[in-house]
């Protein structure tokens, strides 16, 4: 069964710029991981701090996978500095 995530990121005002290209970082490398089914970023037009990424994937094996990846723990270990706080939901598709 396919797993979706929505992860929220709200940026500290003057670490915009650097949560922003901390999340592109993650994107061309996860797109390319087995089990990757989607793998997008979105900036809140009217609110520029707020990030949201959304994932999808194959499995809760292909989620493991990327969780043990070299960009995934480079991402883990360097976005905090630039957050004032995060939120993550598993969404559960309907049709």
């Amino acid at each position: 069964m396919a797993i979706t995530k929505q992860v929220t990121f709200i940026a500290k005002d003057e670490c915009i710029t650097e949560l922003n290209n901390l999340l592109i970082t993650m994107v061309e490398a996860s797109r390319a991981e087995v089990g990757c089914e989607l793998y997008d970023i979105y900036q809140m037009k009217d609110q520029p701090t707020t990030f949201v990424v959304v994932e999808t994937w194959e499995n809760e094996s292909a989620l493991d996978g990327h969780k043990v990846s070299a960009h995934y723990k480079h991402y883990k270990a360097n976005f905090e500095p630039f957050t004032a706080g995060k939120s993550s939901v598993e969404l559960v598709s309907i049709v």
